[in-house]
């Protein structure tokens, strides 16, 4: 099976890291290669990009809580790491989607479906996840489509 391109840049940045001795862009990524290796190994499966991107997605994810808590628990410095790591990450990351695009997204997503209330979050959402992975914070969606559903 070929290899997901996404890894390939990845280990393309890693290289690129070494060369240039950027020790903190290095450890990101090659936590970021670890991570898919782990994947590898565990599921005994080359991951496709959309597995890598919902990976790194949520390497993403666990940097923003950790700034969270590291600002509240007044470790600035340890906050900024974090930030730096998310930086690293979303270059891997294709671009985000537009609040307009994902209003879009959203409103196809509700008419394709004929959700009519709140109990049919689980089908909108169903239908947005594929089109808005990797490109839009999921939570930003759920309350978008909640209140498209409270105003039907």
């Amino acid at each position: 099976m070929a290899e997901s391109q996404l890894k390939q840049r990845l280990t393309e940045a890693m290289k690129d890291a070494m060369r240039s001795r950027d020790k903190a862009r290095l450890g990101t990524v090659r936590l970021a290669l670890s991570e898919i290796k782990k994947i590898e190994v565990d599921e005994r499966i080359d991951p496709d990009d959309t597995r890598v991107l919902s990976l790194l997605d949520k390497m993403i994810k666990q940097r923003r809580d950790s700034v969270k808590q590291f600002v509240s628990g007044n470790r600035e410095d340890l906050a900024e790491i974090e930030r730096a790591e998310i930086l690293v990450l979303q270059e891997f990351m294709p671009t985000a989607l537009s609040d307009e695009e994902l209003q879009a997204i959203v409103r196809s997503a509700l008419a394709s479906s004929g959700a009519t209330g709140v109990q049919d979050m689980g089908k909108v959402m169903a239908a947005v996840k594929p089109q808005v992975a990797g490109r839009a914070d999921m939570g930003v969606v759920s309350q978008m489509i909640k209140a498209q559903l409270a105003a039907n």
